[in-house]
């Protein structure tokens, strides 16, 4: 018998595509010489006292199991960082789960709530796992596609319209990945005001909630009536610099987390143990050095504004986040096109707008969270390339 090892794939796996972020940035990573826009990892190093923390956990053989929840001095830190910063109010003991990184967050919210069927309402352009995780989750994707001359943001009438009998949820993210699109307080509440009426339940991505510039975040969750229906994820990597940290967390009423903590207790069991010692020292010490990063990138997106303007790349503003998103549609070249030879011809990588959704087709997102060196290099290289269409 001719065994074909691919008949074994499961057809929903087969048809999912990889991930367009990481095509770029590993044939970038091969390239003598390449400058990479393309991965949304601040090049700072993670604090000082949250490593030493780990190590001293390590030494002291603190790398037994934690609770599937995670450990109550890690819940209790981020319960009280949430009402401090965020005006969000939750109970370590059952209203709070740790989870690895904000992807899991995101893999279990959707598992936990989804019946096959279901349709989950998401905003494009957005981060790359949110539609195929609905798919794997057995929902039905339901796209709104955000506009540039909207700032990217979602509105009440766009949501009210998406709006069908077999709607189980709005899943946002804001600030947002990749357009850097904020929702302030009025946004908000008139999507709230939208919902408070329907039984539609708010998954939130809040990941990058400490990197705004100008106006604090504001989480639909702290909105009257909206905090029973809403599930909120955060997490460390943005803000603490700690992505290969993978650690997480989701907040929402007791009923939600124990459905998602059933799910994490037979997949995963518990985050690191090390990882979570030093996310305690994060919340507890590290406040300062999240504001010294955001004041860094902050002055990266001005430089890249800048730069884009001379360039005559037509660039909207964004407001959160460590991301831009231009407009190359001027140049008559497709996402793919110009940042297939981009790459090619000046070695410089980007993100194609359509890794992010159909309608990120004409722009391409960059990442600032890199050295203002590399992006000086990487903003004359694209002054060259477009200079050459």
């Amino acid at each position: 018998m001719n065994i074909e090892p691919k008949n074994f794939v499961a057809q929903k796996v087969q048809d999912l595509p990889f991930s367009g972020i990481r095509r770029f940035f590993d044939v970038a990573a091969k390239m003598k010489d390449a400058v990479s826009l393309g991965v949304g990892e601040p090049d700072f190093e993670t604090p000082w006292n949250i490593r030493e923390a780990a190590i001293y956990h390590i030494e002291n053989h603190r790398t037994v199991y934690t609770s599937n929840s995670g450990t109550i001095e890690l819940r209790t830190e981020i319960s009280n960082y949430l009402r401090t910063r965020f005006n969000l109010k939750y109970n370590p003991e059952d209203e709070v789960l740790v989870t690895v990184g904000g992807s899991e967050a995101i893999d279990l919210s959707l598992r936990a709530i989804i019946n096959p069927g279901d349709e989950i309402i998401y905003v494009e352009p957005c981060f790359v796992p949110y539609r195929p995780c609905i798919v794997m989750a057995g929902g039905v994707p339901v796209p709104i596609r955000a506009k540039a001359e909207n700032n990217f943001k979602l509105t009440a009438a766009e949501l009210e319209a998406a709006i069908t009998p077999k709607t189980k949820a709005l899943f946002i993210n804001y600030p947002c990945n990749p357009t850097g699109a904020v929702m302030e307080r009025e946004d908000l509440e008139a999507i709230a005001a939208v919902l408070r009426n329907k039984n539609i339940a708010v998954i939130s991505d809040e990941i990058y909630a400490e990197l705004t510039y100008g106006k604090r975040h504001v989480s639909i969750a702290s909105l009257p009536g909206m905090r029973e229906r809403t599930i909120v994820h955060s997490g460390f990597s943005k803000a603490f610099a700690m992505t290969g940290w993978r650690l997480g967390y989701i907040c929402a009423p007791a009923e939600l987390v124990s459905a998602m903590t059933k799910i994490h207790q037979y997949t995963i069991m518990c985050v690191a143990t090390t990882t979570q010692y030093a996310g305690v020292e994060a919340l507890k010490n590290s406040i300062g050095s999240v504001e010294t990063m955001r004041d860094a990138f902050d002055e990266r997106r001005r430089l890249m504004l800048d730069g884009f303007k001379k360039i005559g790349l037509p660039c909207f503003e964004p407001l959160g986040a460590f991301y831009l998103f231009p407009s190359i549609a001027q140049t008559g070249l497709t996402s793919e096109e110009f940042c297939m030879r981009l790459l090619d011809e000046e070695k410089l990588a980007v993100v194609p707008g359509t890794a992010f959704g159909e309608c990120g087709e004409g722009f391409v997102r960059c990442s600032y969270a890199y050295s203002t060196a590399e992006l000086k290099t990487a903003l004359e290289r694209l002054r060259r390339f477009v200079g050459k269409i």
